[in-house]
């Protein structure tokens, strides 16, 4: 795992908040930290968890991939596969709004119950550990 870049990730997350509009306070509600404690990360001063960072995605609407990368925790080219598939349910224009976010959702707690996400699916390893056999 990369080292945080703290600084970075900090004033990347004040540019989304005022982009959002949002006060400190604000933010720190919405995403259930403290304000003194956003204001450090803010600052450079606090290394964010992976899961304060997808909290603080959360409240402000964007991906946690995007955070992660600015945090140097995911590198720019795991990011890129991992939105491959949001991308394609929110382009598909055969579904409303409800059903992508209903489809992201599925999508995440499966990748989040998978570990990562990132082992490919179906492979002959994963079928070999799923029946008891050898892989080849």
């Amino acid at each position: 795992m990369a080292s945080l870049n703290v600084g970075n990730v900090g004033e990347f997350l004040r540019e989304q908040r005022r982009n959002a509009k949002l006060s400190l306070r604000q933010l720190a509600d919405a995403a259930g930290v403290s304000n003194p404690y956003l204001s450090q990360i803010e600052r450079g001063l606090r290394k964010p968890s992976a899961d304060i960072l997808q909290q603080l995605a959360k409240a402000l609407r964007i991906s946690a991939e995007t955070l992660y990368v600015q945090a140097g925790i995911l590198d720019e080219r795991d990011r890129e596969d991992l939105l491959q598939v949001p991308a394609a349910i929110l382009a598909d224009p055969s579904i409303n709004e409800g059903q992508k976010q209903a489809l992201l959702q599925i999508y995440e707690s499966f990748r989040k119950e998978n570990g990562s996400g990132k082992k490919a699916e179906g492979t002959q390893e994963d079928e070999a550990e799923a029946t008891g056999a050898d892989a080849p």
